[in-house]
């Protein structure tokens, strides 16, 4: 396993990158069918249910992850760009207004974020990395005070482990 790492581009991006030691369209088919992202995505004793995966440009994905006390956080977008096995971008629209009112708590970040996954192939390895563009400065810092980095770390981790079975 890979370390995540994070770099900064600008100041309202974070950016994460993680090498997986499986080939590229390994990684890209458990990025982009439903029925391998439901068994990866989400941090640690989480589960995810993909609600909707229309996987083209225009296209809108909708993904809930289910914390271990049963709340769900969803997430939606749209695939804004496609390059077969090489790189996806799409928009991450904030957390719903009903989200919103049953998580007072939560100083939650606002806005559309867009998300760009570039998939560089390695040989028997990939290089993903994820650049989460935010709309300020601020927005940025509530997502990373949330912990998007350690989420993603933790969900990577579910990723390797996933790929690993699948290559045996």
């Amino acid at each position: 396993m890979t370390a995540t790492s994070t770099t900064q581009t600008n100041d309202r991006d974070i950016v994460i990158t993680r090498e997986f030691a499986a080939p590229r369209q390994l990684v890209w088919d458990a990025w982009t069918k439903p029925e391998q992202i439901e068994k990866w995505f989400g941090p640690k004793g989480f589960d995810t249910r993909v609600d909707e995966q229309d996987f083209k440009v225009g296209g809108r994905s909708v993904y809930v992850m289910i914390g271990p006390d049963g709340k769900e956080y969803p997430a939606a977008g749209v695939f804004k760009e496609i390059v077969p096995i090489e790189k996806i971008v799409s928009s991450a629209d904030g957390f719903s207004e009903e989200f919103r009112a049953a998580h007072p708590d939560m100083d939650l970040p606002k806005g559309t974020t867009v998300m760009t996954y570039v998939f560089d192939d390695l040989g028997e390895r990939t290089k993903l990395t994820l650049t989460t563009t935010h709309s300020s400065v601020e927005e940025k810092n509530k997502h990373a005070a949330m912990g998007v980095v350690e989420g993603w770390g933790s969900s990577f981790d579910k990723l390797d482990e996933f790929l690993n079975s699948a290559q045996s």
